[in-house]
C-alpha cells in the first residue's frame, strides 16, 4: 500500500520522503492556505520534492471551470504533468468534468466520496483515483472501512483501473485496516504517520538497551 501525505507543510513532506514513508501528496486550499505562502510557491515546491503523485484541487463548481483548473495545473508545471492530479468533487458536473479530464489526458481524484456506488460512478467516468472520506463517516456513526471493503469488491469484480485512495484518515488503525482491506493508497496526515512508529515495548526495550549498554566495561 502507497502512503501520501496529507499536508502542504514542506518540512513534514521533507521528512516523509527522508523515512521512505512519501509516494505521493494530497492538498486542499485549507492545506495551503495554512503555510501563508503563495500557492503557486508551495506547489513549485512539492513538485520538486515529492516523488510521486500531488493532488490538486478545483474550486469551480461547474465542468467547464473545473476543466479549465485542471489544464491551468498542468500548464503551470508542464515538466510534472504525470505527477499532477486534479481533485475534483463527486457531483454530476464533477463527473463531466472527471470524463473530458480523462479524453485530455489529464489524471484526476474524485474526491468527498461516501459510498461505494459514488465510488463506481467515479470509476466509470475514468478517474485515476478515488477518495472515500472514512473519517467523516465514522464521525456519523457510519462504517467508514465497509465503504472501503466495498469498493475494493466492486472495482475487482469489474477490473477497474481507477485506484482506491483511502481519506480522512484520523489514526494508525485506519491505516491498519486500509493496508488488511487491500486498498491501494492511504492519505495520511504527518501527526498519524508519526504515531505509527508508537508501541510502549519499543521504547521499554530501546530503554533497556541503552541502561545494559552504559554497563559495558570499556
Amino acid at each position: 500500500m502507497k502512503f501520501f501525505i496529507d499536508s502542504a507543510d514542506i518540512q513534514e513532506i521533507k521528512k516523509a520522503v527522508s523515512m521512505g514513508f512519501c509516494d505521493g501528496v494530497t492538498t486542499n486550499p485549507s492545506l495551503v492556505a495554512r503555510t501563508g505562502r503563495p500557492f503557486k510557491d508551495v506547489i513549485r515546491d512539492l513538485m520538486e520534492i515529492v516523488p510521486g503523485p500531488v493532488s490538486l484541487e478545483a474550486v469551480s463548481e461547474n465542468a467547464d471551470g473545473m476543466v479549465e483548473e485542471a489544464r491551468g495545473f498542468v500548464g503551470d508545471y508542464p515538466d510534472h504533468r504525470d505527477k499532477i492530479f486534479v481533485k475534483i468533487p463527486m457531483t454530476p458536473e464533477g463527473m463531466v468534468a472527471v470524463r473530458r479530464c480523462a479524453d485530455e489526458g489529464i489524471n484526476t481524484n474524485v474526491t468527498l466520496v461516501f459510498t461505494a456506488t459514488q465510488a463506481l460512478l467515479a470509476a466509470k467516468a475514468g478517474a485515476s483515483y478515488v477518495s472515500p472520506f472514512i473519517g467523516r463517516l465514522d464521525d456519523i456513526s457510519t462504517g467508514g472501512m465497509q465503504i472501503i471493503e466495498d469498493i475494493v469488491r466492486i472495482y475487482d469484480n469489474y477490473d477497474y483501473d481507477t485506484e482506491i485512495i483511502v481519506a480522512s484518515i484520523r489514526h494508525p488503525m485506519h491505516v491498519l485496516e486500509s493496508a488488511l482491506i487491500g486498498a491501494d493508497i492511504a492519505t495520511i496526515p504527518f501527526s498519524v504517520v508519526l504515531k505509527l512508529f508508537n508501541h510502549p515495548l519499543t521504547d521499554k526495550g530501546i530503554a533497556k538497551f541503552l541502561e545494559d549498554n552504559s554497563k559495558i566495561p570499556e
